[in-house]
């Protein structure tokens, strides 16, 4: 099952995307700029074969619920979240705040 759901944090809207998998749980939350994700996320693959696209993102590891995933230190960004203030351990919210 998938779910999508807008989500506020400080007056700013983002989208939560749940995709319930057999034994585990793919999430994200992303607006027009960038997302952060729950661990399937490759940061290696979008900074070396899909570094010209410029994707904004971080992962977050060990995370079930989208509370989490947004209250969690990032584990890995992007070179280019880097450009916006995101660095590793960077809070999931304040991650998607400086995207804003």
């Amino acid at each position: 099952m998938v779910t999508m759901t807008p989500i506020i944090i400080e007056d700013q809207q983002f989208t939560a995307i749940t995709v319930a998998l057999p034994k585990t749980n793919f999430m994200a939350v992303t607006n027009d700029k960038g997302y952060i994700m729950c661990g399937a996320l490759d940061v290696g693959l979008l900074n070396e074969k899909l570094k010209d696209r410029g994707i904004i993102a971080g992962r977050a590891v060990g995370v079930r619920t989208i509370e989490q995933l947004l209250d969690a230190p990032l584990e890995s960004v992007t070179y280019e979240a880097e450009k916006y203030g995101i660095t590793v351990g960077t809070i999931g919210r304040d991650a998607m705040l400086k995207m804003v």
